[in-house]
């Protein structure tokens, strides 16, 4: 016992002397201390990837065209801002006039309003060719306060190129109410895959839908807008005026207040109607970052001349929360039916309670139809009262008297655009040349 007793601490002596041996005799005080940081041996370290660049935007050509010492020519406030206006046009005049199963008046109907791709195209070209250029209509006039400090409307002075003419385009209806998509008409808009607007649209003999960029009103002049880049003042477009009965923009984000918060069905409905705002939002801010804007049309597609003021009041506030919700607040109202509020009463410096009362909920520019692009900006007010032309079927067969030949003459020749080997057999009004 006493022998393992002396023998252990022999043991471990000897061992620490074997260990201490193998070491090199080295002081762990006196060791480099590895720096993870430094490169071992030959090893390169990997190169920082470079980020890929973002796409060029194709419209950015369109923005900047038109640099500021290229805009001398001043278009003041007597010269007239001409002003067009388009509903949805025809995708297949042929189903829309003659073999949809939709009455014979409501054929007619579309051929009194509307205009084919066909025409549309001619009339985009037409303008084009006779110099004018498209201007926002936000742009061409402004609210500022007078010699009083009372806000009121004025008309800007437009800066365009030498030998240009401005020009705005609206287009109402662009909502793809459920009759146009059995009538030959596109059926919505969407961002493709290239981040560009297309539009969705559905065969109406073969029902095949796809996307296309040349049957729509709204893709067509993007499309002219990048081949013609010189047809835009600083990226301006269009301006859609919306209704909301039926959604916007092809899309159903409108609201059924006849469906009650404790109904069974509630839940379904929004769900479904959360899903198509969703899928809208992308559409409206790429629509925005390319030039076009946003207008009223009523929620309803009401007769303001007709209404009472608590139909309209509920009418403009459902407009605001079903639709400005979605694109925005707007100073510009479009009268449907080109019918004016209180009767025609916003004539001159007339105006009646329910102008008074559309004016105090923000709107500034009161937009009828009518036979030139007249406007007058009120005094006693802060207004603007304006009219727009109207190319569609009626005009181009030349109107009730046949004058609307000649109207139309500064932007296109009727005669040149109609086409009647499509549309029916209704007979023109034009003037003997």
């Amino acid at each position: 016992m006493n022998r393992v007793k002396t023998a252990l601490p022999a043991l471990l002596l000897a061992l620490s002397l074997l260990l201490s041996a193998c070491s090199g005799g080295a002081n762990p005080q006196n060791s480099p201390t590895p720096n993870p940081t430094e490169p071992v041996g030959d090893v390169t370290p990997a190169p920082t990837p470079t980020p890929e660049p973002a796409p060029a935007d194709p419209y950015d050509a369109v923005r900047t065209y038109w640099s500021e010492d290229q805009l001398t020519q001043a278009w003041g406030p007597d010269q007239v801002v001409e002003h067009l206006f388009f509903h949805p046009v025809i995708a297949y005049p042929q189903w829309a006039f003659h073999d949809c199963p939709s009455s014979q008046a409501q054929k007619e109907g579309l051929d009194d309003w509307m205009v084919t791709v066909d025409e549309y195209n001619k009339i985009l070209q037409s303008v084009y060719e006779k110099g004018y250029i498209l201007v926002r209509m936000e742009d061409v006039w402004s609210e500022q306060p007078n010699e009083a400090g009372e806000m009121r409307m004025v008309r800007n002075t437009l800066m365009l190129p030498e030998g240009k003419k401005p020009l705005v385009i609206s287009f109402d209806d662009v909502n793809y109410y459920q009759y146009m998509l059995e009538e030959g008409f596109t059926s919505k808009l969407v961002v493709g895959d290239d981040g560009q607007i297309w539009a969705e649209c559905t065969d109406p003999y073969t029902n095949e839908t796809f996307l296309t960029q040349d049957l729509d009103a709204t893709t067509l002049l993007d499309k002219f807008v990048l081949e013609h880049p010189d047809f835009s003042l600083n990226g301006a477009k269009a301006i859609f005026s919306l209704t909301g009965y039926q959604g916007i923009l092809g899309y159903r984000t409108q609201n059924d207040l006849d469906i009650a918060a404790d109904d069974p069905r509630r839940p379904a409905f929004e769900q479904n109607r959360q899903a198509e705002i969703d899928a809208v939002k992308p559409v409206i801010e790429r629509l925005k970052e390319t030039g076009w804007t946003f207008g009223s049309h009523t929620w309803g597609h009401i007769n303001l001349s007709t209404r009472s003021m608590e139909s309209i009041q509920k009418d403009t506030l459902r407009w605001a929360e079903e639709v400005g919700s979605l694109v925005g607040p707007t100073t510009i109202l479009f009268y449907p039916h080109g019918a004016r509020p209180d009767g025609d009463k916003d004539q001159g410096e007339s105006y009646g309670p329910q102008f008074v009362w559309l004016q105090s909920q923000g709107f500034r520019v009161f937009a009828s139809v009518g036979i030139s692009s007249y406007s007058q900006v009120k005094s006693t007010i802060s207004a603007v009262i304006c009219d727009r032309l109207h190319p569609d079927g009626t005009t181009l067969r030349g109107g009730n008297s046949g004058k609307d030949v000649d109207r139309y003459m500064q932007f296109y020749d009727a005669r040149d655009i109609i086409d009647l080997e499509v549309r029916p057999d209704l007979g023109v009004r034009w003037p003997e040349a």
